[in-house]
């Protein structure tokens, strides 16, 4: 058991994803209490099921919201802070992944994904930090991508939101370090979720989804860096699979 989890309240986002999902399962085994929210309420009520399952000693609660609606943001917030008198861990892992090329992509295609990939991370970011300090102790993680530091075609708008989010990430962390809020951005490579199908699909056909990265690990990875309590922090994590 996780002892810097157990007892504390998370929102997941992008809960019923194939990362997100892997990090809730993570977390509701180390005895956090969980806010998911995603797209699909049946996926979220069968997500909540599940874990309720696996472990019976936590709270879960769940909403489904598009993330790209700022009112509908505002209603997730409102619901979040109706079954929590605070959050703990923020997780922003929701995200769309546009593949196009830029003479094929749109304005509304940029507007949509910046909604999601970072526009929904920054406001829940500046909503649920200042109950974290306040308490003088909170995490936020922000689910970027090894794309934040490359470029491929296809993937001009994608890869632009990820920087963009690692920006944010970047200077949240240098803002909010000294109340004892740490922020982390986690890159990771291709992972073998659904979204990772896409790009061998779309983007790379050349690549092989066998040698993609696990999500269990990658979940395993971010509840080990929200434990590490001391004065030594990495804000900046880059992961790949050894080949």
């Amino acid at each position: 058991m996780n002892q810097i989890l157990h007892g504390k309240n998370c929102l997941i986002t992008g809960a019923t994803g194939g990362l997100g999902k892997e990090i809730a399962k993570e977390f509701a085994k180390n005895g956090c209490n969980l806010f998911l929210t995603g797209r699909n309420n049946e996926k979220l009520s069968s997500l909540k099921n599940e874990l309720e399952n696996d472990v019976s000693e936590i709270k879960i609660d769940f909403e489904d919201a598009d993330l790209s609606d700022a009112d509908e943001i505002q209603k997730l917030i409102e619901k979040v802070k109706g079954a929590f008198s605070n959050i703990d861990i923020l997780v922003n892992c929701a995200g769309v992944f546009p593949v196009k090329l830029l003479s094929d992509s749109t304005v509304e295609d940029f507007e949509n994904c910046f909604s999601v990939n970072v526009k929904a991370a920054f406001v829940l970011c500046k909503e649920f930090s200042q109950g974290m300090i306040s308490k003088k102790w909170g995490r936020i993680v922000n689910i970027a991508s090894s794309g934040a530091y490359n470029g491929r075609r296809k993937t001009v708008v994608y890869r632009a939101s990820k920087h963009a989010l690692l920006g944010l990430s970047r200077s949240l962390h240098s803002e909010l370090k000294e109340h004892n809020v740490r922020t982390f951005c986690v890159s990771p490579g291709p992972i073998k979720t659904p979204m990772g199908l896409d790009i061998v699909k779309n983007e790379n056909p050349d690549e092989r989804f066998d040698s993609f990265m696990n999500p269990n690990e990658i979940a395993e990875f971010i509840a080990y860096l929200i434990s590490f309590d001391n004065e030594m922090v990495s804000e900046e994590i880059r992961l790949s699979r050894i080949d």
